[in-house]
């Protein structure tokens, strides 16, 4: 566990019982796949209740922003829809370590991306990075996609509760297996998330005992500084926001409903899947523009930005498609068919090439009428729109 800034405006106002949202953006384990109730013995919930049953002077709302599969680049994009257009939050915890993978520089992208949104949108929320177990993450060293965090976390000043570092000693102690926490390795059971609340509750008595214990120099700092020079203080953001460790974070990255952006559509309509179509990692509106995959059949849209993307809903028959940027005659290939679209529809985030110039991204999608041997056909369907 790092403190370092800590959650000093937070942890006040538990002390003093007001009303606080927390929020948790993730993927899976955030969500809490393995829990035997997902709202009631995941990580997240349990850490929830936690807070309503120490602070019962206080009244809390809990968001939870985990989508199964997805990584710090698309939370990026997500934060401002599932997250800081819900109201006014108090605390974030940010959980990406483990789905976040081998690309250094698009790990710091995402995660500083969050941070700088967040601090620029809503500078009143504190954030808490959380880095769960799995394989690559229970190491006697730092694990890599944790290190990449840490570098985030540490040049904005965050604090962070390493899960997994908690896990790595319990199993270097004899005390347990990894096994017998996550039967999968990845997703904890009720005893694994059990003790991943527990690093959250270390966390939070930490955080609110630093508070109390800085009560008086709080006070008497207050008092010397009305006789301070009164030269013109730094802004919350310019305070809140050093230099960027990546030009090309996500800073600005948004993510759009298709009725969002103007659409020039041939063979695409809104659609939402039927009871037959199952769907996984996405508890939101699944309305969606779909097209049956017909050589030929395109949208258009822009969107403002360097980067634009599409988030694809790709299933059991999901095929092939193509874009190009800017009005272009040339058309780059996507083929993102795989073993879990032989399941369920599910979402799945396309960023087309960053360009140097924030400006009006024109974006053409095209049906190819081709799909992979496994597929059972050609269709696209664009659940979001993206831009970056």
């Amino acid at each position: 566990m790092a403190m370092r800034s800590g959650i000093p405006r937070f942890a006040d106002k538990l002390l003093s019982g007001e009303e606080l949202t927390v929020a948790y953006l993730g993927g899976s384990i955030t969500e809490g796949a393995g829990a035997s109730r997902q709202d009631e013995t995941s990580w997240r919930a349990l850490s929830g209740q936690y807070l309503v049953n120490r602070y019962a002077d206080s009244r809390f709302t809990f968001i939870n922003a985990g989508v199964g599969g997805t990584d710090s680049t698309f939370g990026a994009h997500r934060l401002q829809a599932h997250v800081l257009s819900q109201g006014k939050v108090a605390l974030l915890f940010v959980e990406f370590s483990v789905n976040d993978g081998e690309d250094r520089e698009e790990s710091i992208r995402g995660m500083e991306g969050i941070v700088r949104q967040c601090r620029r949108l809503s500078p009143w929320t504190e954030l808490c990075f959380v880095y769960t177990a799995a394989d690559k993450n229970l190491s006697d060293t730092l694990p890599f996609n944790i290190a990449v965090h840490e570098e985030v976390a540490a040049h904005y000043n965050i604090p962070s509760v390493n899960f997994a570092g908690g896990v790595q000693d319990r199993i270097n102690a004899g005390v347990v297996t990894w096994e017998a926490l996550a039967p999968d390795r990845v997703h904890p059971n009720d005893e694994g998330y059990a003790l991943y609340a527990s690093y959250v509750e270390t966390f939070l008595e930490q955080a609110v005992r630093a508070v109390t214990a800085d009560t008086a120099d709080t006070a008497e700092h207050e008092s010397e500084s009305e006789h301070e020079s009164e030269s013109e203080p730094k802004s919350d953001t310019e305070q809140l926001l050093p230099d960027r460790l990546d030009d090309r974070n996500y800073e600005y990255a948004m993510m759009l409903d298709c009725d969002d952006a103007a659409i020039a559509a041939s063979g695409f309509t809104t659609q939402v899947l039927g009871e037959d179509q199952p769907h996984m990692n996405w508890r939101y509106d699944i309305r969606h523009l779909a097209a049956k995959g017909d050589e030929g059949e395109q949208l258009s849209f822009a969107v403002e930005g360097h980067r634009a993307g599409i988030v694809l809903l790709h299933g059991p028959d999901s095929g092939i498609m193509e874009y190009s940027l800017d009005n272009g005659e040339s058309f780059t290939t996507v083929a993102l068919f795989d073993e879990w679209c032989l399941l369920a529809y599910r979402p799945i985030l396309v960023l087309f090439p960053y360009q140097p110039d924030r400006a009006l991204q024109q974006v053409t999608i095209r049906c190819t009428g081709r799909k992979d041997e496994r597929s059972k056909g050609t269709g696209i369907r664009v659940l979001k729109l993206m831009s970056s």
